[in-house]
């Protein structure tokens, strides 16, 4: 369990989204695992889940078919149990994104992308795309802005732009209006969990280029 020493958090248009169960698979993966290392936002959450309790318990015209009971016990009779796996004693990544990648970074099939940096890009549905990003110490992203948001959570290491510092729990939410060129900061390599809705701007035609190749 992480201390307040996060700095920066998830929004509350993210947050009442991830918990009315409206966001994108993608973006659902970065919100549990910040939530998971952030006891600010899980608070939040809580409450977000408890207001909509109230709305729904506030509804009165909600119509139920006749056979709906039958079908739910239809489904839990043919639901396969789920076997308890007991965790490793050391886990490198939050259990949300684990689920998604393992517990190790052992397990991890980086892709390099150029300048030292690797991705390894998350299986998830919906048109959102998650990757883990392994960034050397002092190397930096390509300076880039967005055609849609960018939720970005620090894992390990930190990671500066022109305006923000970012450390382990952080997230970073950019959108059109952001431009920047992130660098892995503190002489550690960082490594996070990116989240687009949508390709990246790259100002340099280079990148622009190769941007098909590397999926981001």
């Amino acid at each position: 369990m992480m201390t307040n020493t996060i700095k920066h958090h998830v929004n509350d248009d993210l947050m009442m989204a991830y918990s009315s169960g409206n966001l994108p698979e993608a973006f659902s993966v970065a919100v549990a695992a910040h939530i998971s290392m952030c006891d600010e936002c899980r608070i939040s959450m809580e409450s977000h889940n408890t207001v909509g309790g109230i709305l729904l318990e506030m509804q009165t015209d909600i119509k139920v078919g006749p056979d709906a009971l039958q079908k739910t016990l239809d489904k839990i009779a043919t639901s396969c149990p789920v076997e308890k796996v007991e965790k490793p004693s050391k886990i490198d990544f939050p259990e949300p994104l684990s689920d998604y990648v393992g517990e190790s970074l052992d397990t991890i099939n980086w892709q390099p992308i150029g300048m030292g940096v690797k991705q390894s890009i998350l299986s998830t549905s919906g048109e959102a795309t998650a990757r883990l990003l392994f960034i050397p110490p002092g190397a930096a992203m390509p300076d880039h802005s967005h055609s849609g948001i960018e939720m970005t959570l620090v894992l390990k290491g930190a990671f500066a732009d022109e305006t923000e510092y970012f450390a382990k729990g952080d997230v970073e939410i950019a959108d059109g209006a952001t431009n920047h060129t992130p660098v892995a900061a503190d002489g550690s390599p960082c490594i996070c969990l990116a989240v687009t809705e949508a390709p990246l701007k790259f100002r340099k035609m280079f990148h622009r280029i190769i941007q098909p190749l590397i999926r981001i």
